[in-house]
């Protein structure tokens, strides 16, 4: 039996893809197994190439797979298109509607099954999803009425007979594989899973939870891929707790909106990828001079302009940190794990509130969308904390009519915030340089004082932020540290023991704080390691330059994808294999 495998299933975007990967994946989550799932889809409604690739594992796993065992397949295409990642043993199950080929050079055992025609026999071919499902569990040996559950989630509302019929599918499609393979069924059993109940989200879902949490109770935001999951997830969730999100007209109203509701004492929080986060530039700067809190979350995509909208990339790092024209103070976080976006969103409104300044949380498309199985959350580590936002009864009486010190010059740099309306606070809010009481004002002494009192806010942060960097190592001296932010670290971390199979000393360090960059924790592991690799999505190295720019000129060899795909654990491997390799015959 097998610990674990890789499944796929492909055709035209449009006819069921997504649907049956999430039917399939969702029953083996039920029964205790673990799964890393991420989708290829094209940036259209219908059409197109799409396949959704679903790990499945025994044992905890945080990355897409080098090959593949299985190949569902609604089309000829899927075949040509994904056929180079069958292992030797791996088998193609395609709907015999089309008359499947195994693609010219490629040797790999084929199965024919009449998903189409058995579907329309039960009733309707939109069935046919169902129909590949049954097969599929004839192959891990899995029971067809293990998905009895979720069938019901998706089809009892429509009735009962849809429930039944959709069953009768999945029970069709085992028992034909099972009599076209005969006792030539493939041995790709999987082996019994712990039972344990375990979540199985995308990163969005988990950010948007994160954001409710936090006491999140208003967002703003236009639609974008591959951001526009969380809108949809808030637009179903929020109203449970008297919560409220607009569509926008665009990003830039999105970000200004959700600045004002923060400035009445909401926590409120936008969401894009890079295109959004270009328009809110100006925004970010109005929130950093109002000393407004402000989270928002970007989900980086292929760019640049419309760019490749529904591939991966981490080509935003910069525009993260610089794009805001003037000098403001702002927080850059970068999420790993599904588990990590759920705390780190959490901590972004804190963060946003205590500090009184942007904060970005940062994903990428594989963390986004790709859904992983994920460990119960722990709501005690929830908390919320607000800052120096004082109650009416804290305000001081006015004195002669004097506005309140909404700017204070504090020696933290974080002056006390009111809300509009409070007895006593009045004051000027505007988006030009102001004196402590907000009124407008060019004097030099008072840009130099205020420039100063809000630079210094976040001197402290990257010592008070937990743990701004993930870090695994095991070597007082290795060969390498590879550093990554965002989805790598699961590729990485596969990556690892395959090297020091190898014979070479690897030692791992996550970005979890890009700004203020954590610059004395990563030179600590920076001087445990002989080099340092960097692995990033994007084609300038951006992370590398960055970490160059706080560490020093530090030799940094540069491990860089942007084809649209993210990393593969074995190309990570045979890349920095080939790195240590070099550095041997250059000394």
């Amino acid at each position: 039996m097998r610990e674990q495998l890789s499944w796929k299933v492909g055709g035209q975007q449009g006819e069921g893809i997504e649907s049956t990967g999430e039917i399939f994946a969702s029953a083996l989550n039920r029964q205790g197994y673990f799964l890393y799932g991420y989708r290829h889809f094209s940036s259209r409604i219908k059409g197109g190439h799409t396949n959704n690739k679903i790990r499945v594992s025994t044992k905890p796993l945080n990355s897409i797979s080098d090959d593949l065992n299985i190949l569902v397949a609604f089309d000829q295409e899927t075949i040509d298109v994904n056929i180079h990642e069958l292992r030797q043993d791996g088998i193609i199950i395609a709907d015999a509607k089309f008359n499947p080929v195994v693609t010219e050079g490629f040797n790999a055992r084929l199965f024919a099954v009449p998903f189409t025609e058995i579907a329309t026999e039960l009733g309707t071919s939109l069935m046919k999803n169902m129909v590949a499902v049954g097969a599929s569990s004839a192959i891990l040996g899995l029971d067809p009425e293990s998905y009895k559950d979720v069938v019901e989630d998706l089809f009892l509302k429509k009735g009962a007979s849809v429930v039944e019929k959709n069953m009768e599918a999945i029970h069709a499609g085992a028992a034909f594989f099972r009599n076209e393979a005969g006792n030539d069924l493939p041995d790709l059993k999987l082996a019994p899973a712990d039972g344990k109940k375990r979540m199985f989200m995308i990163g969005n879902d988990a950010i948007g939870l994160g954001a409710i949490a936090a006491g999140s109770r208003f967002m703003a935001a236009y639609p974008i891929t591959p951001a526009s999951e969380i809108m949809e997830y808030m637009i179903e969730k929020l109203p449970e707790f008297g919560g409220t999100v607009i569509q926008t007209e665009d990003e830039i109203a999105a970000c200004t909106m959700a600045i004002g509701a923060n400035y009445a004492g909401v926590r409120a929080f936008t969401a894009s990828a890079g295109p959004g986060l270009s328009l809110m530039a100006e925004a970010i700067g109005l929130s950093g001079m109002t000393e407004q809190p402000l989270v928002i979350v970007d989900t980086q995509r292929g760019g640049p302009s419309t760019g490749l909208p529904t591939k991966q990339e981490q080509s935003d790092l910069m525009a993260m940190i610089y794009s805001t024209h003037g000098d403001i103070p702002k927080v850059v976080i970068t999420p790993s794990t599904v588990e990590e976006a759920f705390y780190d969103t959490v901590e972004a409104f804190n963060l946003s509130e205590e500090y009184q300044c942007p904060v970005i949380l940062v994903t990428d498309l594989a963390l986004s969308l790709g859904k992983q199985t994920v460990e119960p959350l722990d709501f005690n580590r929830v908390e919320v904390r607000r800052g120096a936002l004082r109650l009416e009864s804290e305000i001081p009486e006015r004195i002669d009519g004097a506005y309140y010190k909404r700017y204070e010059v504090t020696e933290t740099g974080v002056s006390n915030r009111v809300i509009p309306g409070m007895k006593n606070g009045i004051h000027h809010v505007t988006g030009v340089e102001h004196d402590e009481t907000g009124k407008p004002s060019e004097s030099p002494e008072n840009r130099v004082a205020q420039m100063d009192k809000r630079m210094r806010k976040l001197a402290n942060l990257p010592k008070t932020f937990k743990d701004p960097l993930y870090v695994h190592a095991e070597h007082e001296q290795a060969d390498l540290l590879v550093v990554g932010v965002n989805s790598t670290r699961g590729t990485i971390e596969e990556a690892i023991p395959r090297l020091e199979a190898d014979g070479v000393k690897v030692n791992h360090a996550q970005i979890r704080l890009l700004h203020p960059f954590p610059t004395d924790e990563l030179m600590t592991e920076i001087a445990k390691a002989n080099k340092v690799v960097v692995v990033e999505n994007n084609a300038t190295a951006q992370l590398a330059n960055i970490i160059k720019m706080n560490v020093g000129n530090v030799k940094i060899e540069n491990v860089l994808k942007y084809d649209g795909n993210p990393f593969l654990p074995g190309e990570l491997h045979e890349k920095c294999k080939t790195l240590v390799e070099t550095s041997k015959e250059l000394v």
